[in-house]
């Protein structure tokens, strides 16, 4: 199976402005999006991508672990061994109680470094493009702690190379 992963990071505002703003000027919308990113990825792209897994985690009693060398895709086992988180996407849904993530307590992945930890609160959502500075997934590197309540859900999109 191949994989072609298109990246997007964006925030893109348009400005109208009325006639009493600037009374000499006659254009179009301002649009800002200098700022945007968008990477095309697949085997042969640096960084590459090469496997995907999207789903949507359960906590129990409030916690969850990703394990990266354990996930599911499509109802296939997808294990991240040897490779790179290249983008990482976790929305908090809407209803729920915030959620943290950070690195694992056994085993943890060093996604953005050391003790690393982002907080989501209801209807949130992160996105990281890693671009092969992440660590490679191992048996000592692969875990991802999900703390919040009860069996609340988050989703979850991972493509690694």
């Amino acid at each position: 199976m191949a994989i072609r992963t298109t990246y997007r990071s964006m925030i893109e505002t348009t400005e109208t402005f009325s006639d009493s703003d600037y009374p000499a000027v006659k254009s179009p919308p301002l649009t800002h999006s200098g700022f945007d990113s968008r990477k095309d990825l697949d085997a042969a792209t640096t960084p590459a991508v090469t496997k995907a897994a999207y789903f949507e985690k359960s906590l129990t009693a409030g916690a969850g672990t990703i394990d990266l060398t354990a996930l599911t895709h499509n109802g296939q086992a997808v294990d991240l061994t040897g490779l790179k988180v290249q983008c990482l996407r976790i929305k908090n849904k809407i209803g729920n109680a915030a959620m943290t993530f950070a690195e694992g307590a056994s085993n943890g992945y060093a996604l953005l470094g050391a003790s690393w930890l982002a907080t989501l609160l209801a209807g949130q959502e992160i996105t990281l493009f890693g671009n092969d500075a992440t660590p490679d997934v191992a048996a000592g590197d692969r875990t991802i702690d999900i703390t919040g309540t009860g069996t609340e859900q988050c989703e979850v999109s991972i493509v690694a190379g």
